[in-house]
């Protein structure tokens, strides 16, 4: 039989474990959009996808290889500049 800790005790206890996860989640969700557009332009930038080079004869396809790939992740993951932005916005609305 296994125990199961819930993630407040994991982390530090109680309700301030609870607010450094949310914290944290925050941050990590910030950090991904830049990451993944950084990435896409070292990618295109280095001369790219040697391994896609070796792997396929021809580039047929728009969304193959790395460049599109990181860009498409970086797309995703905007979402958490969205909230904030929009969280800015409410903020200076409300003045």
């Amino acid at each position: 039989m296994s125990v199961s800790y819930p993630i407040s005790t994991a982390i530090g206890g109680g309700r301030a474990g609870v607010v450094a996860a949310r914290h944290l989640a925050r941050w990590l969700g910030l950090a991904a959009t830049p990451t993944f557009a950084l990435m896409a332009v070292l990618t295109a930038a280095l001369g790219g996808d040697t391994a896609d080079m070796l792997c396929s004869t021809s580039h047929s396809s728009l969304l193959g290889g790395m460049v599109p790939m990181y860009l498409l992740m970086s797309a995703f993951h905007s979402a958490a500049w969205l909230r904030l932005i929009s969280e800015w916005r409410g903020a200076d609305g409300a003045r």
